[in-house]
């Protein structure tokens, strides 16, 4: 079991971001924490807190050492063991400025905690055994959700979902690992080859719980880590507004001077429920000076590194040679053709563009009167995805560290099949699914090394 020397400290930590809001929290939690609480706080009851019963609110004031008032407050008390972190837990909530945050904070220290690390509270709540070290690395993701479905998908995460799945496969590889120990320690026990079919058909019941995780867990990845799209075109296409409606904001200079943007223009994007970064590059073909040449060599390097590039063609003109030259750049990559202008007569000869691209990949818009968007935020969506939406409601492995894990399992069963049927003595079988089951247990946090559970807690704010 990881080892962990301050369990005994009674930690404590503004929990709200810094700046000014109309509530800030301070959190304390530990075996001393009511007790600090009382030292600090003035209730208008004047009855201590100590005798107050768990999940109670009372009002009254923080004071300093000469009595003097630093701030009105409501006092929260949740007592361990049932409180986020198993111990006793006192929530201050007071006025949101960052200087009476500070000097509650201060008089806490003074009397008695210690300011909490990173993730230091949750880590408590791994450590104590309320949650797992996937709902530990949950609650992360939750914080920094940036859609609603990955919220959803840590939602899940968080209640346990995953953790339920890693049970099951574990004791499906776990039965099957004793089965074959027992066989090992008693020869007399012999194993024929439907013996060994037998065991292998076992091992299948737990890979194939493992391929489907990981089946779904490039889905999960992008709701993560977000996807690259870049918009691409000659000058005046109308990138920079078609950006503008993706983003559903005026980021981008819109003109009729061709050349406007100079430079790459990176935005975040919720599209469809995907998050993505979506660059609108210069349109810049013959650079006029050292400055455009850059814009140029960034607008190649982010087109390189796309997971999908949008072309901006302008509807109302016929294609011309530089057209040309933009589709055969990035011919082979994941592509869209977008016809934008579609409000006008429609000068484009679609011929010339499945020269380059299939006709399922154009889509005509109007980011003038943002028209075909719909259509096209579909498409974008599902020529990343290859289906139309992410499945929120199921077991979404998005995590890089549960992925990686659940593959090393997913090849050691497999090697393990492998030395069932090629009639390998069981003792080497064993010992794959011994480490299989080894893998499973670093994503929940039985078995993980200790540097590693400090770089995961080391990722949190300090207060969670």
């Amino acid at each position: 079991m990881y080892q962990y020397k301050g369990l005994e400290d009674t930690i404590a930590a503004i929990s709200t971001p810094s700046g000014q809001g109309g509530i800030g929290i301070i959190r304390i939690s530990g075996k001393d924490a009511i007790n600090v609480a009382d030292q600090v706080f003035k209730p208008k009851s004047k009855k201590s807190i100590s005798a107050a019963r768990s999940y109670t609110v009372h009002y009254g004031w923080i004071a300093d050492d000469r009595d003097e008032i630093i701030d009105e407050v409501l006092l929260t008390i949740m007592r361990g063991p049932k409180s986020y972190t198993t111990e006793d837990v006192i929530e201050i909530s007071c006025h949101g400025g960052i200087i009476s945050l500070r000097a509650i904070l201060k008089q806490v220290t003074d009397k008695g905690a210690r300011l909490a690390e990173p993730g230091e509270f949750t880590k408590r709540a791994f450590l104590n055994g309320r949650i797992d070290l996937t709902q530990a690395e949950a609650v992360l993701d939750i914080i920094n959700s940036k859609t609603d479905a990955f919220l959803k998908v840590s939602t899940n995460q968080l209640k346990g979902e995953l953790s339920h799945e890693l049970a099951v496969i574990r004791e499906h590889i776990l039965n099957t690992y004793v089965e074959m120990e027992a066989i090992v320690n008693f020869p007399e026990d012999d194993i024929d080859s439907e013996g060994r079919k037998k065991l292998s058909y076992d091992i299948e019941k737990a890979k194939s719980k493992i391929d489907q995780l990981l089946l779904e867990s490039d889905q999960g990845r992008i709701l993560r880590e977000g996807m690259k799209l870049v918009l691409c075109g000659k000058p005046n296409v109308g990138k920079s507004s078609l950006l503008n409606v993706l983003l559903k904001t005026e980021r981008a200079i819109v003109s009729d001077v061709a050349g406007t943007t100079r430079d790459t223009i990176e935005e975040s994007a919720q599209i469809n429920g995907v998050p993505f970064q979506v660059i609108d590059t210069a349109g810049i073909l013959n650079p006029r000076d050292q400055i455009e040449e850059e814009a140029i060599k960034r607008s190649e390097m982010s087109m390189q590194g796309a997971d999908i590039v949008l072309v901006v063609l302008d509807g109302g003109q016929e294609l011309d040679e530089k057209d040309h030259a933009i589709m055969q750049t990035v011919k082979g990559q994941n592509a869209l053709v977008v016809i934008n202008k579609s409000d006008l007569d429609n000068k484009v000869d679609k011929s010339e563009i499945i020269g380059f691209f299939d006709e399922k990949r154009i889509v005509n818009v109007s980011a003038l009167n943002k028209s075909g968007v719909d259509q096209l935020r579909e498409s974008i969506v599902y020529n990343v995805l290859h289906t139309e939406a992410i499945n929120v409601h199921g077991t979404v492995v998005s995590n890089l560290r549960h992925i990686q894990s659940l593959k090393e399992a997913q090849t050691l069963l497999a090697s393990s099949q492998k030395g069932l049927l090629e009639n390998l003595s069981l003792e080497f079988v064993s010992e794959d699914l011994k480490q299989s089951v080894n893998h499973l247990d670093a994503i929940t946090g039985k078995n993980i090394d200790v540097d590693l559970l400090d770089t995961i807690f080391s990722q949190f704010c300090i207060g969670k």
